[in-house]
């Protein structure tokens, strides 16, 4: 067992993580991966490792590269299919390639070379495999592409001509290649079904394939005026390549096709489209693969399924549904909708249906144990873990529910984690953690903003689900919908008035802290009480800056039209790579005496599977910034400034606790422990 992985984040983050779960089709064989630092400790690199489904043999490896393997699947004889960047015949480096691992042991060969890699893969029950592969606009096939690609090399030209929106994706531009479906048959070479289809099959569409092979079902992206997008379903013959439309309508998005045992019916999920007085709805509805109509299957039911698995027998789904904090698998008959719960506790995903129909294979989390292989039983009777690749770990304290009344009387929760150590004889300090989102729900394991860190240094963290949780129905969102400081902070505020009135809590003691939406909520808090001692805000944004998301909120309900500075500290945190929030809407302008800035060193994080560096909070045992050191660049070029007087601030010392010196003026500013003076 690892022991205090939270004591030192260079320990926490070569914690190996558990993540994908594929189910071959016989059911005999379980897959799962499992992501490890490299050992230069600069990225993750994940292995396949076998389960055994019964739960009665140790886990055992069966992929080891360098590079890593994902995305698996099976074919019908029991091969192991995956993703691998490792080195290939006639491959590109550094480029993903489809390889096949006999079932019955040997060397791993490859199915398919792409210049533009592999994502994606489903196979159907009579071989047929389908995979996504960008490929530029001009190519014709995976040889014109590699020629293609070799030109623009050899001419130096990396330039992209953007004609049609989104032009980026998260950390990355889009183009000029672009995602097109290939099938391979009876092991010949890939074949590209939908040519040149632009942003059609962009990075949020999924496809599915029929068991005979003929068609392949997919979420499909359609323009709309002003830059935007809605996304449908289409069913593409896979011989002729000609495509239907099953589900497209301008007030709905369809997304995540999932095709039924006998290939006649796909269960799509369904999300009216949100409007700024209204958030939309989502339910899981039906519909014939030769076309007709649309069944909606959920849509009485107040909750959002999605991941649908459909039973071998086509008479129901097995789905994810988010419930008062819980994740957890429900049965949702397939004529009528009427759910039937599962599981109780715990947060599941990569759900797989044995071909027996008793079990549900996926993996299960919590917010204190991080995701772990589990079978369920589809009669409701139990929940049995499988042993794992991943050594067992204990969180450095204990998990609570806290629960109280809205100021409008609506019932409020969230999950409090505190330390061993803590009792009414010595209370700790309270963080008040905010979810991003804003819609969803703080139900399973995070290893970003990880609650047990804190945990570890002394501190109880409060994680609540507010106004625009998923999990309590859509009045729930409604409450806060277009009212971002209204509902979704006055909840905030009673969640922790409650939490503070634990016994084990010293109320005189605190700080918020959020990311995205939850770093946008802590700006609102530190300028609207000054009841926390401090405030950490990452990946925020000046949403008066955005002119896209003023558009769609109303400008009376955007904070920010306070001026007055800041009371307590705050630590702005952002990283360089992120698109969706620029770090010019990160961090102070320089017209505004608002935050009292403070600065750090660059910490090793995990950013989309790599670990690289950024400005994170210095916590307990790390090593603060030298008092010669240079302030930040961002910090120089915003000219930020700090008050001209600070009052002092209340102690939140815990023992052995680091200290941060500003460069700017002497302001000492304790970073996880949360001194001012």
């Amino acid at each position: 067992m690892i022991t205090d992985p939270f004591a030192d984040l260079d320990v926490f983050l070569g914690i190996p993580r558990i993540g994908g779960l594929w189910l071959s089709p016989d059911g005999q064989r379980l897959v799962v991966g499992m992501a490890t630092l490299d050992q230069r400790k600069a990225r993750y690199s994940t292995a396949l490792w076998e389960i055994d489904p019964a739960g009665e043999l140790p886990a055992r490896r069966l992929t080891r590269s360098a590079q890593g393997e994902s995305g698996a699947a099976f074919t019908p004889s029991g091969d192991l299919l995956f993703v691998s960047s490792r080195p290939a015949p006639d491959g590109d480096e550094g480029v993903s390639s489809l390889w096949s691992q006999p079932a019955g042991g040997g060397d791993a060969w490859v199915v398919a070379a792409s210049p533009g890699g592999v994502r994606g893969v489903a196979v159907s029950a009579s071989g047929t495999i389908v995979f996504g592969s960008s490929m530029l606009p001009s190519a014709t096939d995976l040889a014109g592409d590699k020629e293609i690609r070799a030109q623009r090399k050899d001419a130096g030209v990396s330039a992209i001509l953007h004609e049609e929106f989104p032009i980026r994706y998260w950390d990355h531009d889009l183009g000029p290649d672009r995602t097109r479906l290939l099938v391979a048959e009876n092991g010949g070479e890939p074949r590209d079904i939908t040519g040149h289809v632009g942003r059609a099959l962009d990075d949020d569409c999924s496809w599915d394939i029929t068991p005979d092979g003929r068609t392949v079902v997919a979420t499909w992206a359609v323009a709309e005026p002003a830059g935007s997008q809605r996304h449908t379903v289409v069913a593409i013959d896979v011989a002729t390549g000609e495509r239907r439309t099953l589900a497209d309508d301008p007030d709905h998005d369809y997304d995540s096709p999932r095709l039924s045992p006998d290939g006649s019916r796909v269960a799509i999920g369904v999300r009216k489209r949100y409007t700024p007085r209204d958030p939309g709805d989502r339910w899981l509805s039906v519909v014939p693969v030769a076309g007709g109509r649309i069944h909606a299957l959920t849509a009485e039911w107040d909750r959002w399924p999605h991941s649908a698995r459909w039973t071998p027998d086509g008479t129901a789904l097995i789905v994810v549904a988010d419930d008062r904090g819980r994740s957890p698998l429900w049965r949702v008959d397939a004529t009528t909708g009427q759910p039937t719960r599962l599981t109780q506790d715990g947060a599941y995903t990569d759900v797989r249906v044995a071909p027996d129909d008793r079990w549900a294979y996926a993996l299960r989390s919590s917010v204190d144990s991080p995701p772990a292989p589990v079978r369920v039983a589809l009669d409701g009777s139990g929940v049995e873990p499988l042993p794992s690749p991943a050594e067992a770990f204990e969180v450095p304290g204990r998990l609570e529910e806290v629960t109280t009344t809205a100021v409008d009387g609506t019932p409020i929760r969230a999950w409090m984690a505190l330390p061993h150590n803590a009792n009414s004889d010595a209370p700790v300090p309270l963080l008040l953690s905010i979810h991003g989102g804003p819609v969803m729900s703080v139900h399973s394991w995070s290893w970003r903003w990880n609650p047990w860190i804190a945990v570890a240094q002394g501190y109880a963290v409060l994680l609540p689900d507010f106004a625009l949780s998923t999990g309590y129905g859509i009045g729930f969102i409604r409450r806060g919908w277009g009212k971002w400081g209204a509902e979704p902070y006055t909840d905030l505020m009673s969640i922790t008035d409650a939490a503070q009135d634990h016994p084990e809590i010293d109320a005189s003691r605190s700080a918020a802290m959020g990311g995205s939406f939850g770093g946008y909520m802590a700006n609102w808090i530190a300028g609207h009480t000054d009841r926390f001692d401090a405030v950490v805000t990452h990946a925020s944004r000046e949403l008066d800056s955005d002119r896209r998301h003023r558009a769609r909120i109303p400008p009376r309900t955007l904070p920010g039209g306070r001026r007055n500075p800041f009371t307590a500290p705050v630590r702005r945190r952002h990283h360089l790579a992120d698109a969706r929030h620029p770090r010019r809407q990160g961090l102070p302008r320089a017209d505004r005496r608002i935050t009292v800035p403070v600065v750090g060193p660059l910490r090793p994080v995990e950013i989309r599977g790599r670990v690289q560096p950024a400005q994170v909070p210095l916590l307990p045992g790390r090593k603060p910034l030298g008092a010669g050191a240079e302030p930040h660049e961002d910090l120089v070029r915003h000219r930020a400034r700090l008050p001209g007087a600070a009052s002092p601030r209340r102690n939140l010392a815990t023992p052995g606790a680091a200290r941060l010196r500003s460069t700017f003026r002497s302001e000492l500013i304790t970073v996880g422990t949360w001194t001012k003076r």
